[in-house]
C-alpha cells in the first residue's frame, strides 16, 4: 500500500467517454489506484460512463469513499 497523503479527498472530473487511446484509459486506471493507495476519496461529477465511470469504480472497488 502506498503512503499516506495529507489530503483527505479529491475532486476528479473527466470525459464522459474512453476517449481514442488506450493511454486515456490506462491513466484513469493509475489515477483510481494512486487515490486508494494513498487512502484518499473521490469526490467526481457523478457519471458512471467513460473515463469518470472507470475512475470512480476503480476508486470503489480499491475500498475508498466515493462521493458524486
Amino acid at each position: 500500500m502506498g503512503q499516506a497523503s495529507r489530503f483527505k479527498r479529491m475532486c476528479v472530473f473527466c470525459g464522459s467517454s474512453h476517449g481514442n487511446k488506450s493511454s486515456y484509459h490506462d491513466a484513469a486506471i493509475d489515477l483510481a489506484n494512486q487515490l486508494v493507495g494513498g487512502g484518499i476519496d473521490l469526490v467526481y461529477g457523478g457519471g458512471s460512463i467513460g473515463l469518470m465511470g472507470l475512475v470512480s469504480r476503480a476508486v470503489y472497488h480499491g475500498g475508498r469513499h466515493v462521493i458524486g
